[in-house]
């Protein structure tokens, strides 16, 4: 099977310049905890969790109402190609720590996201392997302080 085949298409995104509540909002609308955020000609340049929101923000007690998406999003973005093997895929998964990942077609511009719960509904059995691999602590993960 192909990342394409189990991934969110069309995720909705956002521009670095979209303002945080606006992002915020966008995640509630579409029920979901990330955000991609594109350049204008939709390649990715990182990503606003709701993670992002919680612990840059909020936690720092800055005002979401004066930010913008680029004020808190993690940059260091992990794409994989939507043709990629899902193999490929958990192990990028894996090895990053990460719960998703967005996909990129053949011109580099996002077209999906891959996450945990969507092994978790087509690929059951690597559920398991995939959450434990990404829940292992370090000294990283939760370092998203500025």
């Amino acid at each position: 099977m192909q990342v394409k085949e189990i991934m969110t298409e069309d995720p909705t995104c956002c521009s670095a310049s979209t303002p945080l509540i606006e992002v915020a909002q966008l995640m509630v609308r579409d029920d979901c905890g990330c955000i991609p955020v594109v350049d204008d000609n939709g390649r990715p340049l990182g990503v606003v969790t709701d993670r992002d929101i919680t612990c840059r923000v909020v936690a720092q007690r800055k005002n979401p109402e004066e930010l913008l998406a680029q004020d808190c999003m993690t940059t260091d973005v992990v794409t994989i190609a939507e043709d990629a093997s899902l193999e490929e895929c958990r192990d990028l998964m894996e090895e990053n720590q990460i719960r998703r990942v967005l996909a990129v077609d053949g011109d580099g511009c996002c077209c999906g996201v891959v996450s945990q719960a969507d092994f978790a509904t087509e690929v059951e059995s690597w559920t398991g392997e995939i959450v434990e691999a990404v829940s292992r602590p370090t000294d990283t993960a939760s370092n998203v302080l500025h």
